[in-house]
């Protein structure tokens, strides 16, 4: 049996540099650096459509660390007043899956229901699963994305002294700066990135607006250490690789990668060796961008939010810009669309997204033809 055609027929977004599509998109296309000081919003009153069929909706939502920020109240609740000061309400609001199980109860969405952990692929994995959901036939719309709050003082702390945040502290908008000689970390970030996938024939009978077509998926383990990637990315290149044969796309048809660009000295090196060893000649013909430049780093929502991105790319064939990009990297030698976005037509785009643990996503779109 054929597999079923997958396409995207919502976006929504919550980022540093908005939290909405519009506001993300366009301050994207101006290479707006959303480090800074942290705000709050109020998310309760954003739109949503409600015309589905509980029954064949499922959802899947990665996060990579959950709620760490309930784990550390509740711990000090202990620590100072007692086990039985604890929140009886503490262990489902911290727990990965209650993403998903909020969100279904939510909207009564009854169908396959589970969320993916895998460190900063948490996001991507959730989309590819999504996708692979559909196209068995197990459901009709999938609600999917990813989701992250981990700006807390022991997170920080984590991060901070495994050495793997910016020590640009002085001026946060520009400690960002992926694949420049000169980064020396992630700039942490939270938010999420929510996007409604459908089989097609599903989405046409109700005359849904169709923003770009799911194709390919890859999913890979380096199996080489805990917090580094393997030497010349190897498993990056089977990851893009894997995506490129799921969506029957060769090489040389991709027109612009949404990097996993994290700013950090081993992974932006990599990358740029895996896209060379996978691309051949042609990876200095493809136009590479890391939103991540602007709105940091957000863990296991932000390969959803740079899926997004890529959706977004496809649809205006527009390309966000890498900012923060001023001393060229020998190692870090293709084209970053640094400073500037650029026009250009965008039939096929991949999203990266590596994550702790050598986990490795990829997701291939396109723009939809019937």
């Amino acid at each position: 049996m054929l597999n079923k055609r997958v396409v995207i027929t919502g976006m929504g977004v919550l980022t540093p540099i908005g939290n909405c599509v519009e506001t993300f998109w366009n301050n994207c296309k101006s290479g707006k650096s959303g480090a800074g000081v942290i705000t709050k919003f109020d998310a309760s009153n954003l739109s949503v459509q409600e015309e589905i069929d509980g029954d064949r909706t499922g959802v899947i939502i990665g996060s990579g660390i959950g709620g760490i920020g309930t784990f550390e109240k509740q711990t000090r609740v202990l620590i100072g007043k007692g086990p039985r000061r604890v929140s009886p309400f503490f262990i489902p609001m911290m727990i990965a899956d209650l993403a998903a199980g909020e969100v279904a109860i939510r909207f009564q969405a009854k169908g396959p229901n589970f969320c993916t952990v895998s460190a900063c692929a948490s996001g991507g994995h959730a989309i590819g699963e999504a996708f692979k959901t559909l196209q068995r036939g197990d459901a009709d719309v999938m609600i999917t994305g990813g989701t992250e709050a981990p700006i807390t003082p022991l997170a920080v702390a984590g991060f901070t002294n495994m050495r793997a945040l910016s020590r640009r502290n002085d001026d946060p908008s520009s400690a960002s700066r992926p694949f420049d000689k000169n980064r020396d970390g992630f700039v942490i970030g939270e938010g999420a990135g929510i996007l409604i996938l459908e089989e097609l024939n599903h989405a046409a009978k109700r005359d849904a607006p169709i923003l770009a077509e799911i194709i390919g998926y890859g999913a890979t383990c380096d199996a080489f250490h805990i917090t580094s990637p393997s030497p010349g990315g190897e498993g990056a290149v089977r990851s893009m690789k894997a995506a490129l044969e799921d969506g029957d796309v060769s090489p040389e048809k991709i027109d612009y990668i949404n990097a996993h660009g994290t700013s950090t000295l081993p992974n932006d090196k990599n990358e740029t060796a895996a896209i060379k060893t996978l691309f051949g000649q042609h990876a200095h013909n493809i136009a590479i961008s890391s939103t991540k430049s602007m709105i940091g780093h957000l863990l296991g929502a932000s390969g959803s939010v740079e899926f997004v991105a890529s959706i977004l790319t496809i649809m205006n064939n527009t390309i966000h810009p890498t900012i923060n990009y001023h001393t060229p990297d020998p190692e870090c030698d293709l084209n970053y669309i640094p400073g500037k976005m650029v026009e250009k037509t965008v039939d096929y785009a991949i999203s990266n997204s590596f994550g702790f643990g050598g986990h490795n996503v990829t997701l291939l779109a396109t723009k939809y033809k019937e």
